[in-house]
C-alpha cells in the first residue's frame, strides 16, 4: 500500500469513528478495539464494493495493520500525523510549514511527505497539547516557544501572526541510546587515534569547545565526549532545553532554562544558571550551547578552577567561533576592551573541535585545534591545529571520503597531561 493510500485510509477511519461514537466514554483499550473493528469492517465492505480497495486491504500484513490502527488511535488520542512521523526511528528532523506541508530528514536528506494534517485547527490543537504538557503556553501574545516532547525531542514552535503561512513546528529528534565514541568511529566521524586523544583530553580536564554549523552534530558529539568524564566527578549540565544524555556520571545535576511567564517575569536564563551552578560545588560544568551574554560567565567559570568544562556553539570555522565568542562576550559586558576579551577566551579555552556537514550530508569532525595564547603584537588569538580533515582520492561530488590527519605541529599545552601523570606526546 502506498504512503498516500495509507494516509487516506487513516483519515477515513478516523472520520468514521469521530462521527459516530462518543469517544469521551471510551478508555484507551476500548478505543483500540473500536479502531480494529472499523478496519475489519472496511475490508469486508471493500470485498463487496471495491475489488481494487479489497486487494490492497487484504494484502496488509500484521505489521502494516498495526501501524494503521496505532495511527488512527494516536490521531484521536495523541498527536495525530505527528505521532506517525516520530514513530519512525530513521527520522532525525521534522519540519512542519503550516498544516499541509511536512518535511522530514532521513539519513541527512530532506523529503516532503504526502500525508498532512486535516486542517490548521487540528495542528493548532496538537501544538497546544504538547506545549501545555511541558508546562509552557503559546498564543498570539506569545507566538514563539521552545519545548520538548516526552521522548526528549527538541521542539521550536512559531505561531501566527509571526508565522505567515500558518503554525510552524521544527522538531530535532535524538537517538534513544546515548551517542558513544564507538558509534562516532563506526560513522567515520573520528579515527581510533583521535578517540584515544580525546579520552586523554577530557579525563585530564582540558576545557573543550565544540563548534559547527546547524545540524553538524555538536550535541551528539558532546554526548560522546561525556562518556570520558570519570564517574566519581560532580557534573552540572546547563541547557535551554534538555538534550544531553550523560549516563556514566553518578553525581549529575541537570539544569534547564525557563521562559518568562505571561506577565513577562520569571525567566531563568543560561547566565542565571551558570551563576547558580558555581555555588553548587561543580567539578565540571557542561553548557549545552552558548548563544549570547552567558559566554562571559562560562569563560569566567573555566578561568576560576572549573577545568574540564565542555560547551558548544554555532560557527562556520574555528576562527569564526573565536570571533563569535568575542561578540557574545560583548553582549554581556559592553565596554569591555576587545584585548581583554581575547585574553579571557585564550586563557579559558584549551581545545576547539570543529564539526561540519559536508556536501554529501555526512557529518564529520574537520578540525581539532589547540588554543595557545593571545598575541599582543598581532592582536589575535593564536591557535595550533592538531588534526585536520583531508579528503582522499576516493572523494567525489556525491560522496566525501577522507580522514582526520595529524598535523606536524606538536601539542604545546601539555601541563594538564603531566599533572595527571601522562608523559606521552600528542
Amino acid at each position: 500500500m502506498s504512503e498516500k493510500t495509507r494516509a487516506e485510509l487513516i483519515i477515513q477511519l478516523k472520520s468514521e469513528i469521530q462521527n459516530h461514537i462518543d469517544l469521551i466514554s471510551l478508555d484507551n483499550e476500548q478505543l483500540l478495539q473500536l479502531v480494529t473493528t472499523a478496519l475489519t469492517d472496511k475490508t469486508r465492505w471493500a470485498k463487496d464494493n471495491s475489488p481494487d480497495a479489497y486487494r490492497e486491504l487484504s494484502a496488509l500484513n500484521f505489521r502494516e495493520k498495526k501501524f494503521i490502527i496505532d495511527a488512527v488511535f494516536n490521531s484521536i488520542r495523541g498527536l495525530g500525523v505527528l505521532d506517525q512521523i516520530i514513530s519512525d526511528p530513521e527520522v532525525t528532523e521534522v519540519m512542519i510549514n503550516g498544516y499541509e506541508d511536512i518535511f522530514v530528514e532521513r539519513a541527512g536528506k530532506l523529503f516532503k511527505l504526502d500525508n498532512h494534517f486535516e486542517s490548521r485547527r487540528e495542528l493548532e490543537i496538537i501544538i497546544t497539547k504538547f506545549v501545555s504538557q511541558a508546562g509552557r503556553q503559546v498564543n498570539e501574545s506569545e507566538p514563539i516557544v521552545d519545548t520538548r516532547l516526552d521522548d526528549g525531542s527538541r521542539v521550536n514552535v512559531v505561531m501566527p501572526p509571526v508565522a505567515l503561512n500558518g503554525p510552524i513546528v521544527t522538531i530535532r529528534r535524538f537517538p534513544k541510546e546515548a551517542m558513544t565514541v564507538d558509534k562516532l568511529l563506526k560513522y567515520g566521524s573520528i579515527t581510533p587515534e583521535v578517540a584515544e586523544v580525546l579520552e586523554l583530553l577530557v579525563s585530564c580536564k582540558y576545557n573543550i569547545f565544540v563548534s559547527g554549523g546547524t545540524g553538524s552534530g555538536k550535541t551528539t558529539f558532546l554526548n560522546a565526549l561525556s562518556n570520558f568524564i570519570p564517574r566519581d566527578e560532580r557534573v552540572i549540565t546547563i541547557e535551554d532545553s534538555a538534550e544531553l544524555q550523560i549516563k556514566n556520571v553518578d553525581n549529575l545535576v541537570r539544569l534547564e532554562t525557563r521562559n518568562a511567564g505571561p506577565d513577562g517575569s520569571g525567566a531563568i536564563t543560561i547566565k542565571d544558571l551558570i551563576k547558580s551552578a558555581l555555588r553548587m560545588r561543580p567539578e565540571r560544568i557542561v553548557v549545552g550551547e552558548v548563544r549570547g551574554a552567558e559566554a562571559l560567565d562560562m569563560l569566567q567559570a573555566m578561568n576560576t578552577g572549573h577545568d574540564g568544562s565542555l560547551s558548544t556553539g554555532h560557527a562556520n570555522s574555528t576562527y569564526d567561533m573565536l570571533s563569535r565568542l568575542e561578540t557574545m562576550v560583548l553582549q554581556g559586558a559592553d565596554g569591555l576592551p576587545l584585548e581583554a576579551i581575547r585574553q579571557q577566551i585564550a586563557s579559558a579555552l584549551d581545545i576547539i573541535i570543529h564539526l561540519s556537514r559536508l556536501r554529501d550530508k555526512s557529518r564529520k569532525t574537520v578540525e581539532i585545534v589547540e588554543v595557545l595564547k593571545y598575541d599582543t603584537e598581532k592582536r589575535q588569538i593564536v591557535i595550533n591545529p592538531l588534526y585536520t580533515f583531508v579528503e582522499t582520492e576516493k572523494s567525489s561530488k556525491e560522496k566525501v571520503a577522507g580522514n582526520l590527519v595529524r598535523t606536524s605541529n606538536e601539542m604545546v599545552n601539555v601541563q594538564k597531561l603531566r599533572d595527571a601523570g601522562i608523559d606521552r606526546v600528542i
